[in-house]
């Protein structure tokens, strides 16, 4: 029998793993923002500002003028004053504890003192004939209404009943009744600027103004007389 031939298995070499080479445009990106990032950061430098910083736009409407009024009163001289005010309600027969209440409110306000200028005539004024000397009337000063500053004024301290309390749950609103509380520690506060010196500062201070702007028109003597009986506006 004819012999078949042999076939000797061949040697194959293992074929080399070939290095994966990275896209040219992956390549590229790189090779841009290597570039880039120094060029971005000299650029941000010659900016005046931070070019990622939030910009505000303010696209608020130009003031108006609503009105434009002469004033006709020196105001000169303001006081500052405070009380507190101490108010109990009891109901008749019933104890505090069940009905009533207690607020104990801290009032801070302001009162000025001027000069009313409205009606004055020429006939205040009365000066030399060389014109070396003057006399000046005026009213005397009044104290103006008190204005209470609310962020420097509070309730310090509020006791109410069972029944009130009960009606605060209801949704009664406790501080409904402090205008009245506030119109009282204003009457107080405007007694206590009409016993202050505040009338006799604004005296000074007005003579003071008044002789100052004579003086400065070439008039020598100055000499400021106040009307008697001092008002309270309001």
């Amino acid at each position: 029998m004819p012999t078949l031939p042999q076939h000797r298995p061949s040697s194959v070499e293992p074929t080399a793993r070939r290095r994966r080479r990275p896209p040219r445009r992956l390549v590229a990106a790189g090779v841009g923002l290597a570039v880039l990032v120094p060029v971005a950061a000299q650029v941000r430098d010659w900016l005046p500002g931070d070019p990622l910083e939030p910009q505000v736009v303010d696209r608020s409407t130009t003031p108006l003028l609503l009105a434009l009024d002469d004033l006709h009163e020196y105001h000169a001289a303001t006081g500052t004053f405070q009380v507190v005010v101490d108010r109990e309600v009891d109901t008749p027969y019933v104890p505090a504890a069940i009905s009533g209440e207690r607020v104990s409110y801290l009032a801070t306000g302001t009162a000025d003192a001027y000069v009313d200028f409205t009606g004055l005539d020429a006939g205040r004024v009365a000066l030399s004939a060389d014109g070396g000397s003057a006399v000046i009337t005026l009213p005397a000063p009044r104290i103006d209404e008190v204005r209470i500053d609310p962020a420097e004024s509070r309730v310090l301290d509020r006791d109410r009943g069972l029944v009130d309390r009960v009606g605060d749950a209801l949704g009664e609103d406790p501080a409904a009744d402090d205008a009245e509380l506030t119109a009282l520690a204003e009457r107080r506060l405007a007694a206590a600027a009409a016993g202050s010196d505040l009338a006799d500062r604004a005296e000074g201070n007005t003579r003071a103004m008044l002789t100052t702007l004579a003086q400065s028109l070439g008039v020598d003597e100055v000499e400021v007389r106040f009307e008697e009986s001092p008002g309270s506006a309001g």
